[in-house]
């Protein structure tokens, strides 16, 4: 039996840019015919990945970067300057290292290669010149460790394939273990995620408008002399989102291959999800919401997103306002989903603003975040 944790999110957002595409205008979609503000999966993800810093310990995370060669000999460095009595490496035994983690990464099937010395790097400045590989590249911190731990054990080991695998597949971090890793040149290092995010989309229709911004130059204006310093533009959006995800708990665990670990991650990634925000634009607009509606479900047969409550979108202009009309949407989505297909979840939790808080009342029971966290673990600990 597989345990899906659905969470249901209504969040408003002032005006914004927080996710744009590449013409700098907030990134759309179109829904029910009409266009909507859409914030990416990935943009979210990120800002989940961001704000685990707040909710788990460094050594559960993971890193994704091109410079794996480089973050490793970092690793090697640091577990060196642990052994007080230590002395510093020679460059010759620093560069011999170097060549054993790219050995190791080809054992693995990650190519590694040289890079150009940076054209900014002057003659005199350090400038590491490790080999990046050729793609970003998600490692755990527990596989950075792992092998730059036996890399200090033993230099001259006949590195394998199979020694590759239990260095660089084996304690996978949260964050890989949620959303997956794929590795291009070695299919055997892929990681199927245990997390689905959608894209947020708007519950209303909308479409970006144009910020016509001046800069006055301080200097002339203190020499009384009139005119704007630059002139611009910036494009901004506002909206009611719905967000979406779920976490699959039977593959979280067959990832994370620990069952504490496994609900001290779902908990952590509910916090994560609720509190995060992607940063686009966040110095010019300040859009720093948070959810005033949440509803989190609990179900054994399937994962079942909401988001057809908006296919029909909340007119801009309704009694009560947007916000409580796509509370209301969403609760009767909620409903008509369990009648039609008499199913119900094992457990079913919601947060909101006092004025919407009327809405959910026969859909779950009202709780904090204190208090859904500890249920909510509470019931996984039962089920997991």
């Amino acid at each position: 039996m597989t345990t899906y944790l659905d969470i249901h999110v209504l969040q408003t957002l002032p005006p914004n840019n927080i996710n744009r595409d590449d013409t700098g205008a907030p990134k759309s979609a179109t829904f029910g015919g009409v266009p909507r503000q859409r914030v990416s999966s990935q943009a979210w993800k990120r800002a989940i990945r961001k704000d685990f810093d707040n909710y788990l310990d460094p050594t559960k995370r993971g890193f994704r970067t091109k410079k794996v060669v480089e973050k490793i000999m970092g690793r090697i460095q640091e577990l060196r300057a642990e052994q007080s009595s230590s002395e510093n490496f020679t460059d010759d035994e620093l560069d011999t290292m170097s060549d054993t983690v790219v050995e190791i990464l080809k054992k693995a099937g990650i190519s590694t290669e040289k890079q150009p010395k940076s054209k900014s790097a002057t003659e005199d400045e350090e400038t590491t010149d490790y080999p990046e590989t050729s793609y970003l590249l998600f490692l755990s911190d527990q596989q950075i460790t792992n092998v730059a731990s036996r890399i200090l054990a033993d230099t001259d080991e006949n590195w394998t394939k199979k020694t590759a695998s239990e260095l660089l597949n084996v304690q996978h971090s949260v964050d890989i273990a949620m959303f997956g890793r794929m590795v291009a040149e070695a299919a055997d290092y892929n990681v199927d995620a245990a997390v689905q995010v959608a894209h947020a989309i708007g519950v209303s229709a909308s479409e970006p408008e144009f910020d016509y911004f001046t800069a006055v130059d301080d200097f002339v204006e203190a020499s009384e002399e009139t005119g704007a310093g630059m002139i611009g533009t910036v494009q901004m959006t506002s909206s009611t989102l719905y967000r979406f995800a779920t976490v699959n708990m039977k593959g979280l665990e067959k990832n994370l291959g620990d069952r504490e670990v496994t609900l001290e991650a779902a908990v952590a990634f509910v916090k994560a999800f609720l509190t995060s925000l992607p940063s686009g634009k966040q110095n010019t607009f300040a859009n720093n919401t948070l959810p005033e509606a949440v509803l989190i479900r609990v179900r054994t047969d399937r994962s079942i997103s909401l988001v057809n409550a908006f296919e029909d979108p909340v007119p801009l202009e309704i009694e009560g306002g947007r916000r409580l009309e796509a509370a209301r949407k969403l609760v009767a989505e909620a409903r008509s989903i369990d009648d039609m297909y008499d199913m119900s979840p094992e457990g079913s939790w919601f947060m909101s603003t006092s004025d919407l808080a009327d809405t959910f009342q026969d859909i779950g029971q009202h709780v904090n975040q204190t208090e859904l966290l500890a249920q909510l673990k509470d019931q996984l600990e039962q089920l997991v």
